[in-house]
């Protein structure tokens, strides 16, 4: 039996339910990453690969692979972007993505190609919590 989730869900990013992902947008550019609760489901990340810088990726497409302990997946992505740079110290040091997945252990920055339509796609991290919830009901949120 898994153990329920615990940890944080920052409130200055957006989330997309579909891929356990946030998205932050500052001046034209988005930094993305995993959720700590996307990286409970998936297990300990032991390796990181990013797509190429440059690379045009669409909302849900793969973005990068991570690899688990048992396991390979695609990384998909919650918003559609031109790639301007891998976390390259996140694929030197995979263990940035567990241990701070909102901070060091992004996984990609880039250029939005559809924000004004997939920003209404994602939510808030009330939103989000209440969705993490909905599949792990004994989940703890801690304060930042």
């Amino acid at each position: 039996m898994r153990q329920a989730f615990s940890g944080h869900i920052p409130t200055d990013r957006c989330y997309c339910q579909e891929t356990d992902m946030w998205v932050i947008y500052h001046e034209g550019q988005v930094r993305i990453g995993a959720t700590g609760f996307g990286i409970h489901l998936a297990g300990e990340v032991i390796a990181f690969t990013a797509k190429p810088d440059g690379a045009k990726i669409r909302r849900g497409k793969g973005m990068a692979t991570i690899e688990c302990h048992k396991t390979v997946l695609a990384v998909h992505a919650p918003v559609s972007f031109r790639l301007t740079a891998g976390n390259t110290q996140a694929e030197e040091h995979p263990a940035l993505i567990n241990s701070a997945p909102y901070t060091e252990g992004w996984m990609a920055r880039g250029e939005p190609l559809d924000w004004e339509v997939e920003r209404s796609l994602l939510c808030d991290a009330d939103t989000y919590k209440q969705h993490v919830l909905s599949i792990d009901p004994e989940a703890r949120f801690d304060e930042p």
